[in-house]
């Protein structure tokens, strides 16, 4: 399908994309057009700013009893003879296979509208040197780190977008959650809403599946083999250039 010159249809399938009314291979392949086409994530980016409010009018709707039961018995036929996995392991748990996808397909659409604000400011020097960028958000898919990333330079910015409260003793860590093996610390946030981090290899390499922020206690995680706190925030790299 060519977007290309057809406004009124590049118009309807990124508010029917935003609505959620857009499914399957059409939502698939509109993924697609986004990722090479900035206009369309802008269109879209416009959709979400004139719908999303709204939501705030909508009542709440409480899921039917079978589908708890449903998800209740899945958690338990997939723990069943297994030890307590550790907690950088949240995303490898196969009974939430199908929730962790669908987070880091939404930390996706988030980088990438967020991308279309830094790339689209002409008053933004550091918006060029972008090379990568990840949204970070809590269980509720509402964002709280925004993290770029300048592969030329060797250069990380991490930036809080949320209302993170922390006491004097607690600090927030990032980490680079790799496929296989342990967490990789990228650093400790503490109570900075902005910071530059050097860019380790092990920050953004092909291997890497998730980024997470965790709570620990002032100084970092004592635990030498990943975070010793709850992951409150995770999110994916969206590669831009």
């Amino acid at each position: 399908m060519n977007l290309r010159g057809n406004e009124a249809l590049r118009e309807r399938l990124a508010s029917e994309y935003v609505l959620g009314t857009l499914r399957g291979g059409a939502r698939r392949r509109f993924e697609s057009m986004m990722a090479g086409d900035a206009a369309l994530r802008r269109t879209t980016r416009e959709w979400q700013e004139r719908l999303l409010p709204l939501a705030e009018f909508a009542p709440p709707v409480v899921p039917d009893q079978r589908v708890w039961r449903a998800i209740e018995s899945r958690l338990a036929g997939q723990g069943q003879g297994q030890g307590p996995a550790p907690r950088w392991q949240f995303w490898r748990h196969g009974a939430l296979a199908m929730w962790r996808a669908l987070g880091l397909a939404s930390s996706a659409l988030a980088a990438l509208l967020l991308a279309t604000v830094l790339l689209d400011r002409p008053d933004s020097p550091d918006a060029a040197r972008v090379s990568d960028i990840a949204s970070l958000t809590d269980d509720a898919a509402r964002p709280a780190l925004v993290v770029t990333a300048d592969r030329e330079r060797g250069l990380m910015t991490v930036k809080v977008v949320a209302s993170v409260a922390l006491t004097p003793q607690q600090a927030l860590q990032l980490w680079a959650v790799p496929r296989a093996g342990k967490p990789r610390s990228l650093g400790v946030l503490g109570a900075a809403r902005e910071l530059s981090l050097p860019l380790p290899a092990g920050a953004i390499g092909d291997d890497v599946a998730v980024l997470a922020v965790s709570l620990e206690p002032r100084g970092g995680s004592p635990n030498p083999d990943g975070p010793s706190g709850p992951i409150l925030y995770k999110g994916g790299w969206v590669r831009l250039m």
